[in-house]
């Protein structure tokens, strides 16, 4: 009798179980998403990792012609033979195409970025292709129409006049719009990967919350076109 009490008493109850489980259940609730926030953090910290050598490039490519950001398409042209163009081309002398701070590695896609050549968009050479830019590009190009330019020269003096536009519009509002950011595509909305952002005045960090950067554009011009 006194071994079959010690054994009662010993043992668990249904309720205690219950207990036991539903503390562990709250347990888990914490620290499951702790760690996939550490996980995100320490992805973004990669990231940003990424778009200071980036930047850097950027900075070291403007010391050779005079300080002019680099016109070129916002991202690589995909082609059969792979990405061509864009930045990644831009900047192979001082980073190879393979390098891994090309890509992001908190992208929801990774392989479409490979693919694309580049997980980032370079601003600079979408904000070439607003009416803003172009209009005053054609006028710039107008008044040289006398010079006798051959076609690849007429493409630089082209490019230059861009430069000139984009750059005052970065001289204007260095936090305005990133040099380079995260691709959306790459950071869908819900998947709680931070869009990171690299600027002009060399600071990187997480793409400021101000809406589509189009449509700062749009605004800042609407205060008067920056004139180079």
């Amino acid at each position: 009798m006194r071994r079959r009490a010690i054994h009662r008493l010993a043992a668990f109850t249904i309720v205690e179980m219950l207990a036991v489980v539903f503390i562990i259940g709250v347990l888990m609730s914490i620290i499951v998403p702790s760690l996939a926030n550490v996980r995100r953090e320490s992805l973004s910290v990669a990231c940003q990792a990424n778009l200071r050598q980036l930047n850097a490039a950027i900075d070291a490519y403007r010391s050779t012609i005079k300080g002019a950001l680099p016109m070129c398409d916002f991202l690589p042209a995909a082609t059969p033979d792979g990405p061509v163009g864009g930045l990644v081309e831009v900047l192979g002398g001082m980073i190879e195409k393979d390098c891994k701070c090309w890509y992001c590695a908190g992208d929801v896609d990774l392989e479409g970025s490979i693919a694309a050549g580049t997980s980032y968009i370079y601003l600079p050479g979408l904000l070439r292709y607003s009416p803003q830019v172009q209009i005053q590009v054609a006028g710039l190009m107008f008044a040289s129409q006398g010079d006798s330019l051959t076609e690849r020269q007429r493409v630089r003096r082209r490019h230059e006049a861009e430069a000139k536009i984009v750059g005052s519009l970065y001289e204007r509002s260095p936090m305005e719009f990133a040099v380079l950011m995260d691709s959306q595509d790459r950071h869908t909305i819900g998947s709680r990967n931070p869009r990171n952002a690299a600027y002009i005045d060399g600071s990187v960090t997480i793409l400021r919350d101000t809406g589509d950067q189009a449509k700062d554009t749009e605004s800042i011009f609407d205060q008067g076109a920056p004139t180079p």
